[in-house]
């Protein structure tokens, strides 16, 4: 077993999509542990916060007329003219990676262990050793076209920082309503549609002394994690699929473990969209977006080897902590598929948590009936009064419902 360090730089991360094409940032061996640095992409909601003084986060966010450091950002066309630039924003997510692991192939499960989460903290020399994250009320959550409140509609950011000298928790600093940002290659942005676009301060109006009264528990948690699918060379982050992705779940954290099913030849495991605190749903959009480093174990489980344990027939994600299993079902499962040669697109017109339900039911129903030998009929009367459903995410295109079993449920006395 060997134990490295992947940092943050513009050669160990990449924007927006998930690959098999890429060049891996990193190559290990089942057994091998990682200690991954993780940036959010929202870090420039607050440059003099999340950036500023802080080389990697600096070389990776760099972007001048003259020089853009990481060009491509989703799984758009890099050839211009553009309309919103490079990768066009199909796909916005900060992914380190992809570690590819020796050996992985299509047909195995690669099992990934979060051991321990740390906040990124400010190198800025007015906010040194504090931590900083970005949650945004924008154009593509729930509620943006169920606003009450004048002006209609409007895009939120607000601030928070994350104290973690005792129990963590996080507390709002201040908000600002999103006005047009124009990036360094002149193209105007009227609402947060391309991701990386420095906020000028100049431009906006902060609003302080907001959620005075509230303390948000924090949950440091990875919204994206997973592998390459097979069927593109790039696949934007945004919605989740059968090799992980933006699942958004706030339970993907220390301690958790992930399984995802191999799609190509070395598995190509990619981890970012950081996050310091979430609710089920993620309903305006974010979470709170923060900059973490993971600690990881990564044990790969050959195909041959999966019949009779709980893998068996696995050909999603699967969560499993101490204490319960819970299965993600999405408005389709394989969107890629499912919807052909524009599935990145086109999925947003389809979003259905009908489906997403369905699809959690399913997979957990085939779990208990394949690993726990239970008929059909006994599966349903305990998913009925012994599973939790709940709304993962309404704000990634294919969204998500996860379905829940506790382990004890299966301790007779």
């Amino acid at each position: 077993m060997k134990h490295v360090t992947l940092p943050v730089s513009p050669k160990t991360v990449h924007w927006g999509y998930f690959s098999k094409a890429v060049a891996p940032a990193l190559t290990l061996r089942s057994g091998d542990r990682a200690t991954i640095e993780t940036l959010t992409h929202h870090a420039n909601d607050d440059y003099e916060r999340m950036i500023q003084g802080d080389a990697g986060a600096e070389s990776v966010f760099q972007w001048t007329r003259e020089h853009k450091a990481v060009a491509r950002r989703g799984s758009g066309p890099v050839e211009g003219p553009f309309i919103r630039g490079a990768g066009e924003g199909i796909g916005v997510h900060l992914l380190t990676g992809p570690v590819a692991i020796e050996g992985a192939e299509p047909g195995d499960i690669l099992e990934v262990r979060i051991l321990d989460i740390r906040p990124r903290p400010s190198c800025s020399a007015c906010h040194a050793g504090r931590c900083f994250g970005s949650n945004v009320a924008a154009n593509w959550g729930f509620h943006y076209h169920d606003l009450i409140e004048e002006p209609k509609p409007r895009e939120v950011v607000t601030i928070f920082e994350l104290d973690t000298s005792g129990e963590p928790y996080a507390k709002a600093v201040y908000n600002y309503v999103w006005t047009p940002q124009t990036d360094p290659d002149g193209i105007v942005h009227p609402t947060i549609d391309y991701p990386g676009v420095r906020v000028d301060h100049a431009t906006i109006r902060k609003r302080e002394n907001i959620l005075s009264s509230v303390k948000v528990p924090a949950r440091l948690h990875f919204g994206t994690m997973g592998l390459a699918p097979s069927e593109a060379d790039f696949v934007s982050s945004i919605p989740p699929g059968y090799t992980g992705g933006n699942i958004d779940d706030w339970r993907i954290g220390k301690g958790a473990r992930m399984f995802y099913p191999v799609a190509v030849p070395g598995a190509y495991f990619s981890v970012g969209d950081p996050h310091a605190a979430q609710g089920d749903s993620e309903l305006g959009g974010t979470a709170i977006e923060t900059s973490l480093t993971g600690d990881f174990e990564f044990i790969l489980h050959k195909k041959a080897d999966l019949a009779g344990t709980s893998l068996e027939g696995l050909d999603h994600p699967m969560l499993e902590t101490d204490h319960a299993w819970s299965f993600y079902g999405f408005t389709y499962p394989n969107y890629l598929a499912a919807l052909g040669a524009d599935a990145q697109t086109e999925i947003a017109n389809h979003a259905s948590l009908d489906r997403a339900m369905r699809d959690a039911f399913r997979k957990l129903r085939r779990f208990l009936m394949t690993v726990h030998g239970l008929s059909e009929d006994e599966a349903i009367s305990l998913l009925s009064v012994g599973a939790d459903f709940g709304v993962t995410q309404v704000v990634d295109a294919n969204w998500g419902v996860h379905g829940t079993i506790r382990k004890n449920i299966f301790r007779c006395d």
